[in-house]
Order: structure tokens, then sequence, then C-alpha cells
């Protein structure tokens, strides 16, 4: 029989240690962004910031860090501007296409 493992003793999953290139950056975005839930994508932004260094996007986005983390908290509405800016720091943009009906 085998052994049981207890849900307490599984290792907690971080999408942030999976988004180790672009690509990955990419794809994971695009499917946030296909949800089309913006407290998704506030999270979104936030994990990959994570996987990129929170003090790197920050600098890069031009604002402090302690900015970015709030922006970026769960249930924020930070401004397309923001989303924007980071958006630029990490790298990546948003693309408008046709949706279907």
């Amino acid at each position: 029989m085998p052994k049981k493992i207890k849900v307490a003793d599984l290792p907690e999953f971080d999408m942030a240690e999976h988004l180790d290139s672009d690509q990955a950056i990419a794809e994971y975005l695009t499917v946030v962004l296909e949800e089309n839930n913006p407290s998704e994508l506030t999270h979104a932004l936030g994990t990959i910031a994570r996987a990129r260094g929170m003090s790197d996007v920050a600098r890069a986005s031009g604002l402090t860090r302690e900015a970015l983390y709030k922006a970026l908290r769960p249930n924020s509405q930070p401004r397309f501007d923001t989303i924007a800016r980071v958006c630029t720091a990490l790298g990546v943009k948003l693309v408008a296409q046709v949706a279907h009906a």
C-alpha cells in the first residue's frame, strides 16, 4: 500500500519559481489576460515582478519598492499608467486582439 501524503506536507506552489524565461512570462501573462479579470492581471504582474526581483522592477519602473508592492497587492486597483510602467519594466507589452463572439 502506498504511503499517504498529508496535504500539509506538500510544498507550496509558487508560480514565480517557474517564470524563468521571457517566453514563460509572456505565456503566463497571455493566459491571465484571456481570463479578463483585472485583479488577476494585477496579481500576475506582482508574481512576475517577484520572479524578476521587486527592487529591480521598482527601479526600472520609476516607482519605489513600497509603491510597487502597494500597487500590485491583492484587490488593488492600480491606474493604467502604473500597469504600463510595470509592463515596460518587465519587458512585456499588452496586445489587443479581436474578441471572439
